[in-house]
């Protein structure tokens, strides 16, 4: 499989807050869906955030502890658990694409919207994949730390090296997901409330670039960036479709993210308000 023939742009990292990263996320999934350029970038989460899954029920957290530790705390539009971002261990990635342009079974279309992922573990020379069997989950409410399964769970050393997630809109597909380049367990579990699992436990589960690759967080960054940019040139090479490089938000786009940031990433109904339907996978 390789990139959809569309029109791309390739934003470089970022750092902004939480919210409004998430509000991005969605402003370039409103903007794919509607005859507008497919997304992939890279960015920071700055100050340091925990995203709760879609359906994670609020009482799973420390909020005293957040508060404290000055970690912000949104809710993703994405299920599954709980994630710390560190403001620097951290390295954050997101794709938004039409919906027509990427297979409809979800599983199909996540396994190629991760080949850049996995590719950049390659060009960092991390032997990284998806685990080969399931390992039983240590603590549900934390991505991190729940069943790591052969479908979409990607290891290095068979421990969690990354965690992805998508989902999806009427006219659009949006998968994000962050690489872990530094592992600060105790800072990933402080903000959880009462989590079965100590420092050591959580380290022998996840590992950080920095543990498996010679490389600085920029470097990584490059590497990952390098990777989105070669996948969508190779799916336009011989199509109708075009890349922008070096892309940009518009006046638009960034006025509308800071909206949906006030109105629903930094609100109380939305982020410590448990959603109906409960996890999306």
């Amino acid at each position: 499989m390789t990139a959809p023939d569309i029109d791309w742009r390739v934003i470089r990292e970022e750092q902004r807050p939480g919210p409004l990263q998430m509000a991005l996320d969605e402003t370039a999934a409103a903007t794919a869906g509607s005859g507008g350029p497919a997304t992939v970038r890279t960015y920071r989460w700055d100050p340091s955030c925990l995203s709760l899954g879609y359906g994670q029920n609020p009482d799973t957290v420390d909020w005293d502890a957040c508060d404290r530790a000055g970690v912000e705390v949104t809710r993703r539009q994405t299920g599954g658990g709980g994630i710390y971002h560190d403001a620097v261990g951290d390295i954050a990635y997101s794709i938004a694409v039409p919906a027509d342009a990427v297979p409809g079974a979800l599983l199909d279309a996540y396994h190629l919207l991760c080949e850049p992922i996995l590719d950049a573990f390659d060009r960092l020379g991390i032997d990284a994949d998806y685990v080969e069997e399931a390992v039983p989950e240590l603590y549900h409410p934390a991505c991190y730390l729940r069943e790591l399964h052969p479908a979409h769970d990607v290891v290095a050393a068979g421990r969690k090296i990354a965690g992805n997630a998508q989902y999806r809109t009427r006219d659009a597909v949006v998968q994000h997901g962050s690489l872990a380049y530094s592992v600060n367990a105790a800072a990933h579990l402080d903000v959880f409330a009462d989590p079965p699992v100590d420092a050591e436990g959580f380290s022998e589960r996840v590992i950080g670039i920095d543990e498996v690759a010679d490389a600085d967080r920029s470097t990584a960054v490059s590497a990952l960036e390098t990777s989105l940019s070669a996948w969508v040139r190779s799916g336009v090479a011989d199509g109708g479709g075009s890349v922008d490089t070096d892309g940009s938000w518009t006046d638009a786009e960034l006025d509308r993210a800071r909206e949906l940031a006030a109105e629903k990433y930094r609100d109380d109904d939305w982020v410590r308000s448990r959603r109906g339907g409960g996890d999306r996978e």
